[in-house]
């Protein structure tokens, strides 16, 4: 077999194919990069060639891959990516600004404790911006976002940041008063979080007294359970702090387990490839 056909593959050949078998259209594909329909198929023909190998079959109004194709592709794109991460985090501009936006209760609780170390590890102004959560929460291409949910977002990049582990806790002060925890007042949270019906069903435990208190971020819900107002069911890893310092006391050792939790999210547009390391060394669990 001669192999130096495979030498010098020019760049702008490999590149027609991915586009091509990207978008399934050589019409597509030339809008994509500018070109025209002709010289895509004229690039991908010479790799073909070149490659004594037909990638696609050509009906009249549409084309497909063929096993070859198919087979090639995942290894195409992987070294394309791989191409421009190196040759972003070798000559790229880098971002001076970056913009993270999450809710005041991540800001507060996740963010705030772990800047010192974040802005140690990156080279960039950082703007904070509090995000007021919808049912329409869409993806903005120039901001970093941190997201309570199950991770199944179109970003480039996506961590999960910790796992949800969800128990009661209270102000010390509150416990003086002598009685079983369950009996005390309650504290709830409108939120995605399990609420108290689902830690009554799950544990057995006293679906009463009803909650006296009710907020809708669960930064509030917190501060007002350190002021010994009721008991909140928290996210353990959010009340790290508070639990270390004694300013709230987890009260069972039964916990729920979530299978959401909060995830750090970015596109291309708002980080390069570097600047993402970095966020997720300084963003992760403490011991990750």
């Amino acid at each position: 077999m001669d192999k130096s056909r495979f030498d010098n593959l020019p760049l702008e050949w490999v590149r027609a194919f991915e586009v091509a078998a990207r978008l399934g259209s050589f019409t597509a594909a030339a809008q994509e990069t500018g070109l025209t329909q002709s010289a895509i198929s004229q690039r991908i023909g010479k790799l073909e060639k070149r490659l004594e190998t037909q990638l696609f079959l050509r009906q009249p109004r549409s084309i497909s891959l063929t096993v070859e194709g198919e087979t090639w592709l995942p290894h195409v794109r992987s070294a394309l990516e791989s191409l421009r991460e190196s040759s972003e985090g070798l000559f790229g501009i880098s971002r001076h600004r970056l913009t993270i936006s999450a809710s005041a209760s991540m800001i507060e609780l996740w963010l705030l404790p772990r800047l010192s170390r974040l802005t140690a590890e990156i080279d960039a102004q950082l703007s904070f911006r509090t995000l007021v959560l919808s049912a329409d929460t869409h993806q903005e291409p120039g901001i970093i976002q941190i997201r309570y949910g199950s991770g199944d977002w179109a970003y480039t990049y996506k961590l999960p940041l910790y796992r949800e582990v969800i128990a009661p806790v209270a102000s010390p002060k509150l416990l003086k008063k002598g009685t079983g925890w369950t009996s005390l007042p309650r504290i709830a949270v409108v939120g995605p979080r399990p609420g108290w019906n689902e830690w009554s069903a799950r544990f057995g435990t006293p679906s009463t007294p009803l909650p006296g208190l009710r907020f809708d971020t669960f930064f509030a819900g917190l501060s007002a359970a350190r002021q010994g107002f009721g008991v909140v069911l928290a996210s353990l890893p959010l009340c790290q702090d508070d639990l270390s310092s004694g300013r709230l006391v987890r009260l069972s050792q039964d916990e729920l387990s979530h299978h959401e939790t909060y995830w750090l999210l970015a596109s291309r547009e708002a980080v390069s490839r570097r600047q993402w390391d970095l966020l997720e060394r300084g963003l992760k669990a403490i011991g990750d």
